[in-house]
């Protein structure tokens, strides 16, 4: 109800305050929802803010980069290009990038890769930083003495929506004994990276809709890791 009175506003508001895009430059846009679909990889839905995305185009988007391999409309069907204003599923990225971080359009392959090691780096450290200090039994001991204490968690999930769902719901349950420190949120199976931070680190690795890799699962019996599997957000919490 109301959408088409909706559409005039939005249509009359543009008009008023000249917000215009150009669909003739490098395209660019951001990052509506991502996910790892059986088949085809990473996908993304991008709403293109300006300019045209094409496929063949090389793109970076957050920490991930690609060569754009096809692009669906709405429908599900395969289109050449996007304009500005267009939501679109792009096939073709090496990762899958979190919900909200913009995708542009570059030159060349070899700087699409130079940008996203550089941002991937950058990442990586903030993590480190983020590490938790001890280990869960310490943690508890902690708290047996009234002590604040942490608990380090990694989070990979299928869709970046439910990690973000899953990291908002966390970050609420804390209370004045026990933090929830979320070292690590992705989009994807776990790996032997989120098994390795997390002997590191003494964290619980938490998986929702997605499993770990053969090698993941080999190291976290190797490294005593605990795995949990959950297909309900409401159990995990």
């Amino acid at each position: 109800l109301g959408l088409n009175d909706l559409i005039d506003s939005l249509e009359l508001q543009a008009d008023i305050m000249e917000l215009n895009s150009d669909p003739t430059i490098s395209a660019n846009g951001v990052v509506v929802e991502s996910k790892v679909e059986k088949g085809k990889g990473s996908v993304i839905t991008l709403l293109v803010k300006s300019g045209t995305l094409n496929v063949g185009d090389i793109i970076v988007v957050g920490t991930e980069s690609g060569k754009v391999r096809a692009l669906l409309n709405d429908e599900g069907n395969r289109i050449q290009k996007a304009g500005p204003s267009m939501p679109v599923e792009v096939l073709g990225l090496s990762g899958t990038p979190n919900a909200g971080d913009l995708a542009n359009v570059v030159e060349t392959e070899a700087k699409a890769r130079e940008i996203a090691h550089y941002r991937q780096r950058k990442s990586k450290q903030k993590e480190a930083k983020m590490t938790a200090r001890g280990s869960v039994e310490q943690m508890l001991a902690n708290i047996q003495t009234g002590e604040m204490s942490e608990l380090p968690v990694i989070i990979k999930t299928d869709v970046h929506g439910s990690l973000e769902a899953i990291r908002a719901a966390l970050e609420k349950i804390g209370n004045s004994l026990v933090k929830i420190r979320i070292l690590s949120g992705a989009v994807g199976a776990i790996s032997e990276s989120d098994i390795t931070l997390a002997s590191a680190s003494s964290a619980l690795v938490f998986a929702f809709n997605v499993r770990a890799i053969p090698q993941a699962r080999e190291l976290s019996k190797r490294d005593n890791v605990e795995i949990r599997y959950h297909s309900i957000i409401y159990e995990l919490i």
